[in-house]
């Protein structure tokens, strides 16, 4: 049995961020990953994915993006280069092709169950992740057998659907992305559109990104806001990261032809029924907008920086098509469903009680009621930031700052034994 002090699960930004966090703090320390560093940027995003944050907003500890273009958005295939590159930086000791099968607290330390022997570690840190698995609604089980389904995590690009329609399932950054480049293939697209946060790439000579990370917004943390579950299940931000840095909303689906409808409730062999809810969460969306706008436009002023960031007209309304309540997939000639509906988080291997009746870790900023059990990664773990790459940084500082603080771990030079 291999002994360590910390053992982190995943070796993606989370766990690597508390790596070297660790390391700074010289504690001993692992990283298991399943697959490599960064698996499932690899193995489990679309070719064409791009972040959704410059460049210049993908800080880790220690590390920072030093190209030519830190306003440009990286592909998936970039950010995977730049997690080796940073996990190389600091001689992370990461283990890789090692998949955790079982974390089981004893006395006064943890026993984790690995396909390649046991380890015990006085403090565990789950860095999985929050886009684990697809989040699909059970009456999906109820379509035809003829119709061909999937998700984000199965889909690469247009060629590999069935001849046909496509309905997008979903009108978060995924799913509005997935449907206009299926769109853009020729195919005829339906989009299923339920709650979401409509956001323009730029405002005011500037990447919208810019504006949240100068007022503060993405600084607001956990214990500030009202009500903390309803901030961690916001949906995901309507952007997509282009060369030409363009916005995407449903105004401009809907200009390409795109048939926008309700939020999907249920389905039945090739028939699909959908809520009555599309104007309510539209002029939602663009009202919230709106405020934020006009937030920033304060800002400006506040700060002095009418000259260099010129006023700008706020984004037209969304236009309020007709939507059906049902549609045949068959007459509409859709053989496909891409389920662009979120993720869930599932820990089967987690034999410590600290799951909820959702399945979800019960944790306060990534300390679970188990003592020296932790959890990185997860929305909105610490504050808004967390969501995004940039946000690993301060999370992993600080929760390695609770874990030498609370444990009092062994110094680096007791090394692997």
């Amino acid at each position: 049995m291999r002994r360590t002090d910390t053992l982190v699960i995943g070796g993606g930004q989370a766990g690597l961020a508390l790596s070297r966090s660790l390391k700074d703090r010289s504690v001993e320390h692992v990283v298991l990953e399943r697959g490599r560093v960064g698996e499932r940027w690899r193995s489990e995003r679309w070719d064409s994915l791009r972040l959704l944050t410059p460049r210049w907003q993908s800080r880790l500890p220690g590390w920072s993006y030093r190209g030519t273009d830190p306003d440009g958005y990286m592909s998936k295939d970039e950010l995977v280069e730049y997690l080796e590159a940073y996990a190389s930086s600091f001689e992370a000791p990461v283990r890789t092709g090692v998949t955790v099968t079982g974390v089981r607290r004893r006395s006064d330390d943890f026993t984790v169950e690995t396909d390649e022997g046991l380890w015990r570690a006085r403090n565990v840190v789950i860095a999985t992740g929050d886009c684990q698995q697809a989040s699909v609604p059970a009456f999906a089980r109820h379509l035809a057998p003829d119709v061909h389904q999937l998700v984000p995590a199965r889909y690469k690009n247009p060629a590999q659907l069935p001849e046909g329609g496509v309905l997008v399932v979903g009108a978060s950054a995924t799913g509005l992305q997935l449907a206009v480049e299926i769109h853009r293939s020729g195919r005829p697209v339906v989009l299923s559109v339920g709650r979401h946060t409509r956001l323009p790439r730029t405002y005011r000579g500037r990447d919208i990104m810019a504006w949240l990370d100068a007022m503060g917004v993405l600084d607001e943390r956990a214990e500030d806001v009202a009500d903390l579950e309803a901030s961690r299940a916001q949906p995901s931000l309507q952007l997509v990261g282009t060369p030409e840095r363009a916005t995407l909303d449903l105004g401009m689906a809907d200009s390409m032809g795109i048939r926008l409808v309700g939020r999907t409730r249920g389905a039945n062999g090739h028939s699909v029924d959908f809520d009555d809810n599309l104007v309510e969460d539209v002029v939602a969306a663009d009202l919230k907008l709106i405020r934020l706008l006009r937030r920033i436009d304060a800002y400006i002023e506040t700060c002095g920086l009418d000259r260099s960031c010129p006023s700008e007209a706020l984004p037209a309304m969304t236009p309020l098509p007709d939507a059906p309540p049902t549609i045949d997939l068959a007459e509409a000639g859709i053989r496909t469903v891409l389920w662009a509906t979120g993720f869930r988080r599932s820990y089967p291997w987690l034999h410590v009680p600290v799951l909820d009746a959702r399945g979800e870790i019960r944790h306060e900023g990534g300390v679970t009621p188990c003592p020296g059990l932790y959890v990185m990664g997860l929305r909105f773990l610490r504050r808004r930031s967390s969501s995004f790459i940039d946000g690993q940084a301060r999370d992993a500082e600080e929760l390695a700052d609770h874990i030498v603080t609370h444990r009092a771990p062994r110094p680096l030079a007791l090394a692997h034994r």
